[in-house]
């Protein structure tokens, strides 16, 4: 499983204040999986996801392995109450061995152990859903065992929130993935209250952390993909981050304006009232494209394979246009290499009647809903690969560079 490790630092001669602030940085070294996505019984898309460990409970903690999500708001497991057939294949979190859990309903209030009619909560999470009861609970990114809470939180590296017991999972997606649970790391009014923010309550009860957190995902699978907390990681990226405001930070999203979007130097009519929105997701393995410009943005990115069309190019490696999101402080650049699917797709011309190879874009059409702008793009995956980025909790803003 993943292991989790402190960022280490010699700091002689320097003041000690800042010493105890570098090491609140905490970094959560994530696995990596891919699962395929059928179509009767073609692979049609792969979806990615990247999982660390965290630790629940105490004196003896309980180790899960969660999705850290900057697209929601709450943190859950599966509890040991349920039942559903995803459930019997991850960890199960069992109430009776923490000394530091709290029930709660949703409001926070204490309700006993044993109350039979409990609050519950039903969260959706892209294709699935969950249900879940409350509990007051210690979360820690180290291993704390035979600590009570008091001394784990000193550590720096633990917190107490409200998270969410699972006791029904969806079949789809959960029982394809690995990871136990999901880590919402979207800003506080994503959640039902602060006290559910993992790393709100993190900010809150660690003076010496600075409040940001870095998401590496790395470009190979020899070099593990990392989150840190309480600041970036300066060696997984090249040069300065350059930062773009959150725009509305009360939506709970982490998202930005945009200026405008170029495809191969064309502006795209969308965004030309600069009104589109930009969401930086860990928990997407797409781009995602708002639905109502997603088959002309595909049109845009298209491009045929000269040659034998029946030989099988990477589209990755097969030219194609530029696409440029202009933040205003920020540009993100995607090339062909990270928006196209690997195998291009045979098709028939209409007017010759010959077969000919066209590369395509992978992209997740965007659903108006909810408090999403019906012109939201989500940078996912495919973006995080080529960016670092950092998230600053206090000046809600999000630093890009360059990964390395």
């Amino acid at each position: 499983m993943p292991s989790l490790y402190l960022l280490a630092f010699l700091a002689l001669g320097q003041p000690q204040l800042q010493s105890a602030a570098r090491a609140a940085i905490h970094t959560v070294a994530l696995s990596k999986q891919h699962v395929p996505v059928h179509r009767g019984d073609r692979v049609v898309a792969t979806k990615t996801a990247y999982f660390g460990s965290v630790y629940v409970g105490l004196p003896d903690p309980q180790t899960f392995t969660v999705l850290f999500d900057t697209g929601s708001g709450h943190f859950f497991v599966p509890s040991s109450k349920c039942a559903s057939e995803p459930c019997y294949v991850h960890r199960r979190y069992e109430r009776n061995t923490s000394s530091s859990a709290v029930d709660i309903d949703h409001d926070g209030l204490e309700v006993p152990a044993d109350t039979e009619e409990r609050d519950q909560v039903a969260i959706a999470y892209g294709t699935g859903e969950i249900v879940g009861e409350f509990a007051r609970e210690t979360v820690c990114l180290g291993n704390h065992s035979g600590e009570d809470s008091d001394s784990a939180l000193r550590s720096l590296e633990c917190t107490r929130l409200r998270v969410i017991f699972a006791t029904e999972l969806t079949t789809e997606p959960f029982y394809a993935f690995e990871f136990d649970g999901v880590l919402g790391l979207g800003l506080d009014s994503l959640a039902l209250d602060p006290e559910f923010s993992f790393f709100g309550q993190m900010e809150k009860l660690n003076g010496l952390m600075e409040p940001l957190f870095g998401v590496f995902v790395s470009q190979s699978d020899e070099v593990a993909s990392e989150i840190t907390f309480g600041g970036p990681d300066a060696q997984r990226f090249s040069g300065d981050l350059q930062w773009a405001p959150v725009f509305k930070p009360e939506l709970g999203y982490w998202q930005m304006k945009v200026r405008n979007i170029t495809v191969g130097g064309e502006p795209l009519d969308l965004c030309e009232e600069g009104d589109c929105i930009a969401i930086a997701d860990t928990g997407t393995s797409l781009v995602g494209v708002p639905k109502q410009a997603a088959q002309y943005v595909h049109w845009l990115l298209a491009r045929k394979v000269e040659g034998d069309p029946f030989q099988a190019p990477d589209c990755r490696h097969h030219e194609g246009p530029e696409v440029v999101f202009d933040l205003g402080e920020v540009q993100i650049v995607i090339g062909p290499e990270d928006y196209s699917r690997p195998a291009g797709l045979r098709v028939i011309n209409n007017q010759t009647n010959e077969t000919e190879l066209i590369c395509r874009a992978s992209l997740l059409p965007v659903e108006e809903g909810g408090s999403l702008s019906p012109k939201t793009f989500i940078l996912g995956e495919p973006v995080l690969r080529k960016y670092y980025t950092a998230y600053d909790w206090r000046e809600k803003r999000i630093g890009w560079a360059l990964a390395k």
